[in-house]
This record gives structure tokens, sequence and C-alpha cells, in this order.
């Protein structure tokens, strides 16, 4: 399977590898694991006050870590400001990382209606993330680089008919399924293939990981998008490159299932304990308001504070069907218990939950 890293690999083998790689007595063990910690975090995600809570925090932080890998840098505060703020000027990183967001989320929605995800489908995904109409590569000249050495590593195939047909062979791989091989396996082999075509021109890497999300909810492994991988990537960056290297050069695919299957495991293990200090500051909250603010406290009231750790008047007029007055009232009565407090953008007034998720953890450890 050696490729030599400056001629093109035109001829990438198609998927599956033989089960005998893929099925090894570690992979197996870890994929047991794997799985009962992501049904675990399946199960779990129902228990929350609303499950947006979740979703909206771990999208948005899938967003900004997929993007990291790719050294495109900003910070919550930025986006939450700049999804919230009619007056924010968000930098060009950050709009770069709301654009995932928009691809992640239109990605869901779409599997959710399709139930698969062909070529088509995922070339949309990466228009949304690039704002171009370029689709699938048409002319060579693609290599991955190191960045430190400008040592070409692997040059993806060049050949438009070749990326085609093994896009077409990566959807059939996705959708259907003619074996008893695990999804969470086969997640590890698509990614890796994906990576590998390197389809397109820009953006391979974040539609990639869009991919491994969207993935699971296609095969009921999980109902929303709140499988955090990207921070656990960014965190092993070295053996993710080094072991997509090693697949193609030594065929050594136990080592890189047995990679994903740990990240999967792990990052489930960190969502649930997020979601267990989510529901404890959600309860926290709830006493707190409903001893000092017993005229104005709802459980719904509550709920928007955390669905939108950035909150602003329209949102509780809109959700709750309160006046303006009644709204601004509310707001600022939970400011006074220390509840919220008030950023001034522009002519704006934004209400940040300071008992929100992200006080509490910045990011997700591994």
């Amino acid at each position: 399977m050696a490729t030599k890293s400056h001629k093109a690999f035109n001829d990438l083998p198609l998927l599956p590898p033989k089960q005998s790689l893929v099925e090894t007595i570690a992979i197996l063990k870890q994929e047991s694991k794997s799985a009962v910690a992501l049904a675990e975090l399946k199960g779990l995600t129902s228990t929350l006050p609303n499950p947006n809570i979740l979703i909206n925090a771990v999208i948005l932080k899938e967003a900004q870590a997929s993007s990291g890998i790719e050294n495109v840098i900003t910070t919550q505060d930025k986006l939450y400001q700049a999804l919230y703020a009619k007056s924010a000027k968000p930098d060009v990183a950050t709009k770069e990382v709301l654009r995932y967001r928009e691809a992640l989320l239109m990605g869901t929605l779409l599997i959710k209606e399709k139930r698969f995800l062909n070529t088509n489908g995922i070339i949309t995904i990466q228009k949304e993330l690039e704002e171009n109409n370029a689709g699938l590569r048409k002319l060579p000249g693609t290599a991955l680089i190191n960045d430190l050495t400008n040592e070409v590593i692997y040059t993806p195939p060049d050949n438009f008919d070749s990326i085609s047909g093994l896009m077409k062979n990566l959807e059939e791989y996705i959708n259907i399924d003619e074996d008893d091989v695990s999804p969470l396996i086969k997640l590890a082999m698509q990614h890796y293939q994906f990576e590998s075509i390197h389809p397109f021109y820009d953006g391979n890497g974040r539609t990639g990981r869009i991919i491994n999300v969207l993935y699971l909810i296609l095969k009921g492994l999980l109902n929303e998008p709140v499988l955090y991988l990207s921070s656990y990537i960014i965190h092993n960056k070295g053996d993710y490159y080094r072991l997509l290297q090693e697949v193609r050069t030594k065929n050594n695919w136990e080592d890189w299932i047995l990679f994903i299957l740990k990240g999967i495991e792990q990052t489930a293990l960190s969502t649930i304990e997020q979601i267990n200090k989510i529901n404890q500051l959600f309860n926290e909250t709830q006493k707190l308001v409903q001893e000092k603010l017993p005229r104005i406290y709802s459980k719904d009231l509550i709920e928007q504070l955390f669905v939108h750790p950035y909150c602003k008047i329209e949102f509780l007029v809109k959700n709750l069907n309160l006046e303006r007055k009644a709204a601004s009232r509310h707001l600022n009565n939970l400011k006074e218990i220390d509840v919220l407090k008030s950023l001034s953008k522009g002519k704006e007034v934004i209400y940040v939950n300071e008992k929100r998720p992200e006080n509490v953890r910045q990011f997700i450890r591994f």
C-alpha cells in the first residue's frame, strides 16, 4: 500500500478494506467501550430540561475547535456577540467559524430529512463552508505539505474521474450496510477515505469532520450533533495526521481505528460530564430565582437563559410572549441578583448568563 508522497494516489483502494484488518481483538474491545459511552450520551441528552441548551453550546464549540485545527482562531465571546449583536462586526476568523456552524446545522437538517448522505449533499456542505461553487477538484496540483519543513507529505488523487469514482464508492459505503461491521469502526474508515480522496480545493478537513457527526446521526447512534470530536483531534493533532498517513503507507488500519474509537469514547464521556454540569447549574439557577424572584420565576424563563446564554429582550418577547417592558424588567431583575450581567454593543444591550457552562469549563478536557 506504500505511496510516494509526490505521486498522486489515483489508485487509492476502494472501501472496504479486508475485514480482518479492521476487526482485530484490540479494535473490537475498544469499539465495545466506545459504543457504551456513546449510548449513554444519547440517553442522557434527553434528561436535559431543553436539549437545545447542549446542542447550541456543542455546535459552537465544535465549530470553534474544528476551525482551530486549520489555524482559524477566535473566541467564544466573539462568536456569541457575532451571533446575537446586530452591531457586531466579526473578524474574518469569526465569520469562518460561524460558517462552519451553519454548514453543520444545514447538514444535520439534510440527514434528518433525506436519511442518506450523497456526494451532492457533501458538496452542498462544503459550499456553505467555503462560499464557493468550485465543487470536486478538476485540476492537479493539490498536495498536503508539512508546515514546518515544507515537505510534501501526501498527494491525493488528481484525476477527476478517479475522484468521482472514489466519491461514488464512499457514498455507497456511508449509506449501504452490506456487512456487520460496527458503524463506529466504519466511521473511522470513511473518515480516512474522505480525507485521502481530498475531493475539494479547500475545506476538506472541516467537511470531513462534519460528515463524522452526520454519520452518527444517520446510523441512529445520536439524535443530535452533540459529539464534540474536533477537540479530541486538536489535542492529538500530531497523532491524527501521522496515523492517517500510516494507513496510506503501511496499511496500518488498527492504530488509526483505535485512535478514532478512543476519541469517540473520551469525547462522549466528557460530554456526559458537561450534561451533568448543565443540569446542576440549571437546578441551582432555578432555585435561586425561585427564592429571590418568585414573581417572575418560570422554568421557561430559566431555559431561555441557558439556550441563549447571550440573551436579548427580543428573545423573551418572541419565545415567552412577554411585552417588551416586562421582558426588559425580567432581565434587569436577574441582573440585580447576579444571574446575568449586561453588555452594551452599540445601541443594543445583551444579557450574559453568568451561570452558563462555558464559565465553568472553557474547553472539554482530555
